[in-house]
């Protein structure tokens, strides 16, 4: 697959926080929130502190074999050698996070991985005494439902609803209810889905496995285990007994709503709204109620929605035989994964890279080495229809991050055989009224405001005229505007990002593993710019 490249800053797409762009940039007021840069070389310090912490690889490795075994036990040789590289104190991981969306969900879940990815790769050339391991570390604690039961497929939104109101972790979920979608998939993709072999992988991964997370935990490998990812559910007694004196610090102590509270402040006197909300006790409890919030009370401790009460006693207790019943909230879950992975980077999205900047004191509390935080790469991908429409409309790529109605105006003008433009009509009307006004002075100085106000009304007069003849243009050029706008629409979704918005699936209908490789190809990490992937031709 052969692809144009062009590079646009974060900045110019006008889609991107200020705060990200600060970030990216090196910005001073930002540097008490984090604890290395996002280049290259402040990898080396990264690792030399993340290599003298305390970390059970012996329990980790075993979690991993052990999931593989059941979920993937036909993986690659690549990922069975980076698993058994972590039992080494020099392997270390390079993470991203996120949710089990229906059919991996936008585009920037994709690229998030890849990134991952193309960073270990980066930093094993950088530092080759080292062994770098890309690890995708599922949220299958998390609990609300309506963020992943959907994607978009060729603009149409597919929507998973189970019969019965699901409760719990997400990852817990049974798939049995989701054949309704795959068959409403399987028609959308017609032909093509069989051609790909996506069809057969989707199949595979919904239709025969128990739970979303078997089911994530397959699709996620059979896509990416040829460039060595690890995928880590950290749902594991054994992993959680290594969080433990956190949970119990958590519960006695409510140290982290304290400590967020003071970096939220300081975060508002910089002028940055904090990302993410913070609660007095930063943990949930699961059972056969579900995932639910803990509070404390003056008598011990409440499991909110279910009646379920704990002296301090037994709370402590439950925690010691069953740490697996307890779960960090999106405060204490970064803390988690640096506890159990021995991870020197996070690569996240905007409002992952902004809520990280909250979490610095609490590492620093519980002596947790704090990671690198690294912005995924962020894209756009031009196909072959829209890039021949963009040539024959005489578009250049720049042109598609401004305003659709900006758009469509530069275009009339430049290709209507009238002149709808007054400004050469403009300066010879302030000159006009320059000259009216000098003599105006001359007479009455207190009369000057009017023959300004009169311009004024000119200007009015001529810009309305303006839009007018625009608009008639518009309807001599009303298919080239019409083609303009589908253009738009094609590629920034109901005005969002294409990688915020769209699935990866027509892309890997049309391109099969080549997309994949594709983005790997080009997607750079640890970049300050946007990248579009426009279509040349295929292979």
């Amino acid at each position: 697959m052969n692809v144009k490249k062009t590079y646009i800053t974060l900045e110019e797409t006008k889609y991107f926080p200020k705060t990200l762009i600060d970030y990216i940039n090196g910005e001073p007021y930002l540097a008490p929130f984090y604890e290395y840069k996002p280049v290259t070389a402040d990898f080396k310090k990264a690792i030399e502190d993340r290599g003298k912490a305390h970390l059970n690889r012996a329990v980790l490795v075993e979690v991993l074999k052990e999931r593989y075994g059941k979920n993937a036990p036909d993986t690659s040789e690549s990922t069975r050698k980076n698993i058994e590289r972590l039992a080494s104190g020099n392997c270390f991981t390079v993470t991203t996070g996120h949710q089990l969306c229906l059919f991996t969900g936008p585009l920037f879940f994709i690229y998030k991985i890849i990134t991952t990815v193309n960073l270990t790769l980066e930093l094993a050339r950088q530092y080759p005494e080292y062994h770098f391991a890309p690890v995708y570390w599922m949220a299958s604690e998390d609990h609300d439902f309506a963020e992943i039961n959907h994607t978009y497929i060729f603009g149409k939104k597919l929507i998973w609803n189970p019969t019965a109101p699901p409760e719990g972790p997400v990852g817990s979920l049974s798939c049995d209810s989701l054949k309704p979608v795959i068959d409403e998939l399987f028609t959308l993709m017609g032909d093509s889905g069989k051609n790909s072999g996506l069809q057969e992988l989707l199949s595979e991964a919904y239709l025969n496995h128990a739970t979303l997370s078997e089911a994530v935990f397959y699709l996620v490998d059979r896509l990416f285990n040829r460039y060595g990812l690890i995928i880590i559910d950290a749902d594991d007694s054994r992993l959680k007994k290594e969080f433990l004196p956190v949970i119990k610090n958590e519960l006695l102590n409510h140290t982290s709503s304290g400590l967020m509270e003071e970096t939220n402040r300081k975060l508002k006197s910089a002028g940055i709204e904090p990302q993410v909300y913070h609660r007095e006790l930063n943990l949930f409890y699961m059972d056969e109620n579900g995932r639910n919030r803990i509070e404390k009370t003056e008598n011990g401790y409440i499991v909110v929605n279910t009646g379920k009460t704990f002296s301090k006693e037994e709370i402590i207790s439950t925690a010691h035989s069953s740490p697996e019943k307890f779960s960090p909230n999106v405060v204490l879950r970064p803390l988690y994964q640096q506890i159990i992975l021995p991870n020197v980077c996070y690569v996240g999205g905007p409002s992952e890279v902004a809520y990280w900047l909250q979490l610095k004191e609490i590492f620093n509390y519980y002596h947790v080495s704090y990671p690198v935080i690294a912005p995924r790469c962020s894209a756009m991908i031009i196909d072959k229809p829209a890039s021949e429409r963009m040539k024959k409309l005489h578009i250049k790529v720049k042109d598609l991050f401004s305003d659709t109605e900006e758009i469509i105006k530069d275009f009339v003008v430049r290709n209507s055989n009238a002149d709808t433009g007054f400004e050469d009509e403009k300066d010879k009307l302030k000159l006009v009224y320059d000259a009216i006004v000098q003599k105006t002075k001359q007479t009455d100085p207190t009369l000057v405001s009017i023959p300004e106000a009169e311009l004024q009304k000119q200007y009015n007069a001529l810009k309305g005229l303006e839009t007018k003849l625009i608009r008639a243009q518009k309807q001599k050029l009303e298919s080239s505007v019409n083609q303009l706008r589908k253009l738009k629409e094609k590629l920034f979704p109901e005005g969002q990002l294409q990688e915020r918005h769209d699935n990866f699936i027509p892309f890997y209908l049309l391109y099969g593993r080549l997309f994949i490789d594709m983005l790997a190809d080009n997607l750079v990490p640890l970049s300050d710019k946007f990248i579009v992937l426009e279509e040349e031709g295929t292979q």
